[in-house]
């Protein structure tokens, strides 16, 4: 489902699909014996910088655990007969004594805090996804993916651009019909990514003639790569199954972990794991609501507090639902009759709050609706606007939120505001984003990684930025800071001539990407053609920047 790279150096490997902890790190540790193909001018720490500790994509939890009022009163009395049990029941996969499961395995025996943990963030949603599985024949095993890809956090993301609790990178989210604009990202949405999981699964599992080893490693990894790794093995004469393919490590380890966890489940007593108790039944229902209605009003209605109802709707970007849709809310069932009542009550212009803004000299559409938090095509669309052009003196009628922004404390803007305010070691600056801005140029002007101004905003290293954008960026204090317009080329790029031994799975796009140069360059260094395939063990001249790297 991910893009991810693979690691290339003696390094370290965050195990797992978007791998929330490092596990068994002694394990995926290479030898010394790989770095001594990096030899030339460079030194052993331009190396070390050139080559960064690893780039598999590790997930972020930007907000904190917190508590949600679901209404039900759970004694241990029930723990025979609730949703694991359930689980337990129904588990169906194979899971063989491979030193790579019961390495998984051991890791989470002696993490017990981390299960009850991941359990209780689940407490809401994994009831609804056990029938949403069994609704569709999938198997129950991928009730416990969520744990695998996100730790059940509907707010993670990765640096790979992957987001939700099923971790979708954009493009395959939309592929798989989930919404994304200014309002709703539906990868965070746990109705619209659950179905789109599950209709990525039932599709990859169709490609792979119903192998759901081989499906899961495409979930992780892409279809097209174990397709790859499939053929490669048919023209050796080599089995097929998922346990005899050369696949990247990550994906080594991806499905390993979800059949560790199966074998937790099924046999918690042996293992002596108590998991959490969640309850057999469902504690929240989808609520229609018509039509575009503020977070804050939405939590009035229902009783709950705002953060509550956005940790149970973590898929509205803003301070209020989509104008255009999805028109639900996911709201605890003890709740939802009283909500039905206030909402019916409720008139349309009382689902917002309004405001009347006279327009100044100089004012545009943009700066108006930045201004207000909105949407520009809201603005129009309310005030009846064809075109772009407003006047100097009319009035605009402008939807606003009936809070203080602040209160929507798991908005995308008051998360980016809390990750942005972090205090870090080192001096911290703002940088204005300016037309022609590039991450790339801005990281070596500053000295710092794109990889390290992404994490301290909140976002992935191939995002766009625009112009006006606010972005933090800590740095050592000794370390001298270049004004972009002030670089000269030779100030923008320290290179270094290093070799690269071509490693199992690696491409031109990989080791481009890897090393930020261009597949172009590649070959011209190399005198090769993109169009054959790169050969293990094949040395590489490269020219990296490792400014770039540090």
């Amino acid at each position: 489902m991910k893009n991810i790279t693979l690691s290339i150096a003696t390094v370290l490997l965050l195990s797992g699909c978007q791998s929330v902890l490092n596990q068994n790190q002694s394990n995926n540790l290479e030898t010394n014996n790989d770095i001594q193909v990096l030899i030339d001018v460079a030194s052993s720490a331009e190396i070390n910088q050139a080559l960064l500790v690893d780039e598999a994509i590790d997930v972020i939890h930007p907000i904190a655990d917190g508590d949600i009022d679901l209404g039900n009163d759970l004694k241990e009395s029930y723990l025979s007969n609730d949703v694991w049990q359930r689980i337990r029941s129904k588990l169906e996969f194979s899971i063989p004594e491979d030193p790579r499961v019961v390495s998984q395995r051991n890791w989470f025996i002696k993490h017990p805090d981390y299960l009850n943990r991941v359990a209780k963030r689940a407490e809401p949603f994994l009831y609804y996804i056990v029938e949403a599985l069994e609704a569709n024949d999938i198997p129950i095993e991928i009730a416990l993916l969520p744990i695998v890809e996100s730790a059940f956090d509907p707010f993670a993301y990765s640096h790979g651009r992957a987001s939700g609790m099923w971790q979708f990178i954009p493009g395959t989210g939309k592929r798989f019909g989930m919404k994304q604009n200014w309002w709703f990202d539906g990868r965070r949405d746990i109705v619209a990514s659950t179905q789109g999981a599950i209709n990525y699964l039932k599709y990859l599992n169709k490609f792979f003639d119903g192998d759901w080893m081989l499906a899961l490693a495409a979930y992780n990894s892409g279809e097209g790569r174990v397709r790859r790794a499939v053929r490669k093995n048919k023209k050796k004469n080599l089995p097929t199954d998922f346990w005899s393919l050369d696949l990247p490590k990550e994906t080594r380890a991806y499905v390993p972990k979800l059949l560790a966890l199966a074998d937790i489940v099924k046999r918690s007593e042996e293992f002596k794991i108590k998991l959490h108790v969640i309850d057999n039944s469902s504690v929240i229902s989808q609520v229609d609501i018509g039509s575009q209605l503020d977070l804050a009003k939405a939590a009035q209605l229902a009783d709950l507090t705002l953060t509550e109802l956005q940790r149970l709707n973590p898929g509205f970007n803003r301070w209020a639902t989509d104008p255009d849709g999805p028109h639900y809310l996911l709201l605890p069932n003890h709740k939802i009759e009283n909500f039905k009542q206030g909402l019916a009550k409720l008139s349309a212009k009382e689902r917002l709050a309004w405001q009347r803004y006279k327009i100044k000299n100089g004012d545009n559409l943009g700066e108006i609706a930045q201004k207000f938090n909105t949407e520009i095509a809201l603005i129009k669309q309310v005030n009846n606007i064809k075109g772009n052009q407003i006047r100097a003196g009319k009035f605009l009628l402008i939807p606003v939120a009936t809070a203080s922004l602040d209160s929507y404390l798991l908005s995308q803007n008051q998360r980016l505001a809390k990750t942005q305010n972090k205090v870090l070691a080192g001096e911290k600056r703002i940088h204005i984003v300016k037309s022609g801005d590039t991450l790339w140029d801005i990281s070596r002007a500053y000295r710092v990684s794109t990889r390290s101004i992404a994490k301290w905003n909140a976002m992935a290293p191939r995002d766009t930025i625009k112009p006006g954008q606010k972005l933090v960026i800590w740095q050592k204090t000794a370390v001298k800071t270049l004004a972009l317009d002030a670089m000269t080329p030779n100030e923008k790029a320290i290179m270094r001539n290093i070799h690269y031994r071509v490693r199992k799975g690696d491409s031109f796009a990989r080791i481009a990407d890897k090393f930020n140069v261009k597949i172009k360059d590649i070959e011209r260094w190399n005198s090769l053609n993109r169009d054959k395939y790169l050969q293990p063990g094949q040395m590489l001249k490269l020219s990296v920047d490792v400014t770039n790297n540090i």
